[in-house]
C-alpha cells in the first residue's frame, strides 16, 4: 500500500477532507468534483464491494490494519496516516470512526435501468434532510424495496451523513435521480408502475386496504417532513395512501413511514395466501 504519514492539516494532499462541516463547500465539491466521502471502515468496505473507486483514504494509526485489509493489493490509492488531532483540525470534528475515504462518484444509471425487474420502488420527493434520506435507504434495504428514485431537489444520498445513517446501504440499493414530475410520471407509468403517494387526504385509501390489493408494480412516494409530497407529486399519483394513526398523531417521520409502508407491502396478506 502507498502509506504516507502527514503531520500538517494544511497539507494540500488532504484538501478532499478539509472542513467537512461546511455543507455549502461539500455540495460544491462532491457533485461537481465527482467525489463523495465514505466514513468508517465498514462503510468504506461496502463502497468498495459495490465497485466504487477510492481516490485516497485518511486514517488514524490504530485503524491502519483495518484499511490494509480493505485495500488488499491496491498500490495506487494513497493512504494518508494522521493523528487524531490533525484529523480533527482538518475536518472540524472528532473523527471517532477512524477512517475516511474520498471516493470517485460513479455515473448515475438511467431510471429504466434501475427499475428493470423491480416490483417495489421508493420515490423520495424533495426530501432535503440528509439523515432522513439515509434512514429511508436503510428501510428500503431492510424491507425489500428493489430500488430508490429521488427527485431533482432531493438531498444527495452520497453525502457523508446520508451514507453514515444508511449504514452503507446506499451502496446496496440501486438508485438514481428522476426528472421533473411530468416526464417522471410518464416513465414510471410506461414501465407499469402504480404510483402510490403516502399522504393525508379525504379520499385516501388506508394502507391495509391498499396492501391487500396491491398492484404488481408499486412506486411508493414519500415527501418531506414539513410540506409532505409536493403538489406536482400528488397530481402524478394514481392513489393516495394513508397510514391509520392513533393518539392524536397525524403523521410519522418519513423514514418510519417508509418502513411501515414497505413492511405492509412486503408481508403476505391473509386473503392472498
Amino acid at each position: 500500500m502507498k502509506v504516507v504519514e502527514i503531520s500538517d492539516a494544511a497539507d494540500a494532499r488532504l484538501a478532499d477532507y478539509r472542513d467537512l462541516t461546511d455543507v455549502a463547500l461539500r455540495r460544491v465539491l462532491e457533485p461537481d468534483g465527482g467525489l463523495y466521502i465514505a466514513e468508517s471502515a465498514k462503510v468504506i468496505g461496502r463502497a468498495l464491494r459495490a465497485g466504487h473507486r477510492p481516490r485516497s483514504v485518511l486514517v488514524q494509526p490504530k485503524w491502519l490494519p483495518d484499511v490494509t485489509v480493505l485495500l488488499g493489493e491496491d498500490e495506487a490509492t494513497p493512504v494518508y496516516v494522521v493523528t487524531s488531532a490533525v484529523a480533527e483540525s482538518l475536518t472540524g470534528y472528532a473523527v471517532h470512526r477512524g477512517a475516511l475515504a474520498a471516493m470517485h462518484r460513479p455515473p448515475l444509471a438511467s431510471v429504466a435501468e434501475v427499475v428493470a425487474g423491480a416490483r417495489t420502488v421508493v420515490v423520495l420527493d424533495d426530501i432535503v434532510d440528509h439523515t432522513n434520506v439515509g434512514a429511508a435507504f436503510r428501510s428500503a434495504a431492510a424491507l425489500g424495496a428493489d430500488a430508490v428514485l429521488i427527485t431533482p431537489r432531493c438531498a444527495d444520498p452520497l453525502y457523508r451523513r446520508s451514507v453514515r445513517v444508511s449504514m452503507g446501504t446506499v451502496f446496496q440499493v440501486p438508485w438514481t435521480r428522476l426528472p421533473e414530475w411530468g416526464p417522471a410520471r410518464d416513465i414510471l407509468s410506461d414501465a407499469g408502475f402504480h404510483l402510490a403517494a403516502l399522504a393525508l387526504a379525504d379520499d385516501a385509501v388506508g394502507l391495509d386496504e391498499f396492501a391487500a390489493h396491491r398492484p404488481e408494480r408499486v412506486a411508493l412516494m414519500l415527501g418531506s417532513e414539513g410540506d409532505g409530497l409536493s403538489p406536482r407529486a400528488l397530481h402524478a399519483a394514481d392513489t393516495i395512501v394513508t397510514i391509520p394513526m392513533g393518539g392524536g398523531v397525524d403523521s410519522l417521520n418519513v423514514a418510519a413511514a417508509s418502513a411501515v409502508a414497505l413492511w405492509a407491502l412486503r408481508a403476505p396478506h391473509p386473503n392472498t395466501r
